[in-house]
């Protein structure tokens, strides 16, 4: 049973991947905040190279691979967390003309790794558990004349004369669910009895604490595939800061995480348009600060729009694509009715059925009284996997 599962090559996982969306590594947070915008994506690839002007050209094909590398990845709540942070906000514009690697610095190298689509899927399953939380494939050899089945991404872009997808825990989770009788008892063993309830260290902020104490939790639980729990004072769970759900919102919400307490800000992004309340509140407190410049990011008729002109970047850059509000989930702090949670008595399937049902990267562990107990991630469920692996070879 075993051999069926470890003779999979990581090309099976990536038929249908849509091509990655890239960025040069010579951009700028604006540039990263337009293609965010223009393109869709909630992720975008940055490389090492000018893919505009070296990548793409004859020449391109004969360069050591080497010098064209995904070297990481950034999404809006990158650079969410990058404006609110009060210097930034001070002038929002002369942050977003700093270089996209601002946004990579703080994250712990290694996160992005390259594999050949032959690469095992055992061999991807150990990448990632040495910590890289993409994997990024190849979608076509340009050495041979097999062509991997993939969906071609409008704004993809060529490197080495190839089109990459990239494969992170949650299709690997999914891979494994497909052929779960394989792995049978152990997907019915309860979560605790398998040691897959991390108590700590997980995340955690209270319902009064300032919102912006939670910034450096964002960004880690960001890297760890994790979220952010808001506790009551008697450690019971009433909601998260989820880096998944705060990804569908705009980088005004920089703006609330800098004056709001955790609580307000989940009032404040609970739904598409802010509270009339909630928005003179964060005006005001933002003027007391002396925060002026950042009035714009909250100018309900500016938008983006103000934004450039503080930037070189062009209206029409910014003006299109996902702005203005929340789409998908309906707030980047979910409450307590929407936060996904399990019990230590739940079983491993049904926590991975949840997770994946859920699109979300870790599950709260509570006890029946709602007091948070720990987490579970999909690189705990993997590891598991992996264990049952070695004991089926």
């Amino acid at each position: 049973m075993a051999v069926s599962i470890l003779s999979n090559e990581v090309s099976d996982l990536c038929l249908g991947k849509p091509a990655l969306s890239s960025l040069s590594a010579s951009a700028t947070v604006g540039d990263a905040l337009s293609a965010l915008k223009r393109s869709g994506d909630l992720f975008l690839s940055v490389w090492s190279c000018d893919h505009l002007h070296h990548c793409n050209s004859p020449i391109s094909i004969q360069v050591d691979f080497e010098e064209c590398k995904c070297v990481g990845k950034v999404c809006l709540v990158d650079v969410i967390c990058f404006l609110s942070v009060e210097e930034n906000l001070k002038n929002p514009g002369k942050a977003l003309q700093e270089p996209v690697s601002v946004l990579l610095n703080s994250k712990v190298p290694g996160l992005v790794r390259h594999l050949e689509p032959h690469a095992s899927l055992l061999e991807a399953i150990d990448v990632i558990l040495g910590g890289a939380l993409n994997l990024v494939i190849p979608l076509r050899n340009p050495f041979t004349r097999k062509k991997l089945v993939y969906k071609s991404a409008a704004n993809s872009t060529l490197h080495n004369n190839r089109e990459y997808c990239w494969l992170a825990q949650e299709d690997i989770i999914r891979y494994l669910l497909n052929s779960i009788g394989l792995f049978s008892p152990t997907p019915n063993h309860t979560i605790e009895s398998l040691g897959l309830i991390d108590s700590e260290p997980f995340f955690t902020v209270h319902y009064d604490d300032p919102a912006s104490s939670a910034l450096p939790l964002i960004s880690q639980s960001l890297i760890k595939q994790t979220s952010v729990a808001i506790l009551d004072t008697d450690g019971k769970l009433i909601g998260e800061i989820s880096p998944f759900t705060l990804n569908f919102c705009d980088e005004t919400v920089a703006a609330a995480i800098a004056t709001l307490s955790a609580g307000e800000l989940m009032a404040y992004i609970d739904c598409r348009d802010p509270p009339e309340d909630l928005l003179r509140l964060v005006k005001e407190r933002l003027e007391e600060r002396n925060l002026g410049p950042a009035l714009d990011l909250i100018e309900e008729e500016s938008g983006i729009s103000s934004l450039s002109s503080y930037s070189s970047s062009s209206d029409e850059e910014f003006g299109m694509g996902r702005s203005g509000g929340v789409s998908g989930h309906s707030a980047g702090v979910r409450g307590t009715a929407q936060t996904t949670v399990c019990y230590p008595s739940s079983s491993l399937v049904a926590v991975m059925i949840q997770a994946l049902s859920h699109r979300v990267s870790c599950t709260w562990v509570i006890e029946e009284d709602g007091t948070l107990l720990g987490v579970v991630t999909f690189a705990g469920m993997i590891k598991v996997f992996r264990e049952r692996l070695k004991s089926m070879a």
